[in-house]
């Protein structure tokens, strides 16, 4: 099975380009060495759907397989070897990880979401279940922050499926419930293959999943507690970052053309630097 060289998690999290690179920088070495492990086998069982050549389901049962070799301590990968680095220091249970699984392999056939229902089921399974790793690293107190695990997960992978609605469409995917289209009037191509006239129901179709994104920020903000801000500040800068973004999203009229949506450097280094004592000191 093809691995990450040995040392490989910290500069595949470098050089993604991930928003998510600015809040680990906040973590303790120890931290930050889990969080890439973690990071990096996210990225690489999202590749076996996503990359020609990336294995699919049989990559997915590879990484899988890896995955309990992991917690057996028995790893063959230098990604599995960082992961189960992380493992022997942080609980982080096995369900998260199968879960991701899960949910990749949700992408290797077309698929569409009848209902938010459906869909939530997904973004559970892609996003949700690596905040709940991810605060097993970050370290926690009260039970209720695993809720607002969940809440922020959706509401990044939310704003994620808001960017990369034309992309997605591309590979045969859609991620707007099917009950949401009709509720707007707006046919399947219309965001799958768009032409060069966007009718005004398009863009309000959207914007209504940009609220929903909206609400789920809105739900993790309220639901984590104050003695677990502080431990959650990594957390706090990806939401912040996310957040930023999808404001720009819907403040460029959510388009489905052109290149991908992204912040600049400078720009998600100053969303991180201005987090922090809004984290620290909030009353």
């Amino acid at each position: 099975m093809g691995g990450v060289s040995a040392g490989a998690s910290a500069r595949l999290t470098r050089g993604s380009g991930t928003s998510f690179y600015y809040a680990f920088q906040l973590l303790p070495v120890a931290k930050r060495r889990a969080i890439y492990a973690l990071y990096s086998f996210c990225r690489v069982v999202d590749d076996c759907v996503d990359e020609e050549g990336g294995g699919g389901e049989a990559g997915l049962d590879r990484w899988l397989a890896e995955v309990h070799r992991c917690y057996a301590g028995r790893p063959e990968t230098d990604l599995g070897r960082d992961l189960a680095h992380a493992l022997a220091r942080f609980p982080i249970p096995r369900a998260c990880f199968e879960a991701v699984v899960a949910g990749c392999r949700m992408d290797l056939v077309p698929r569409r979401y009848p209902a938010w229902a459906d869909l939530r089921v997904y973004c559970e399974r892609v996003a949700s279940a690596v905040g709940l790793a991810s605060i097993e690293i970050f370290g926690y107190r009260d039970p209720r922050t695993r809720d607002y695990a969940v809440e922020l997960g959706l509401a990044l992978q939310l704003t994620n499926i808001l960017r990369d609605v034309a992309a997605d469409g591309e590979r045969g995917r859609l991620y707007v419930p099917l009950e949401d289209l009709a509720l707007f009037g707006v046919a399947e191509e219309e965001l799958t293959a768009p032409g060069r006239e966007r009718r005004p129901e398009v863009g309000a179709l959207l914007a209504f999943q940009a609220e929903r994104a909206r609400d789920h920020y809105a739900r993790a903000r309220a639901l984590l507690p104050d003695e677990d801000r502080r431990s959650m500040l990594a957390a706090e800068v990806m939401g912040a970052i996310y957040r930023e973004l999808l404001e720009a999203i819907a403040a460029r009229g959510f388009p489905l053309a052109g290149p991908r949506l992204a912040l600049s450097r400078p720009r998600k280094a100053w969303i991180a630097l201005r987090t922090v004592p809004r984290v620290y000191w909030r009353r």
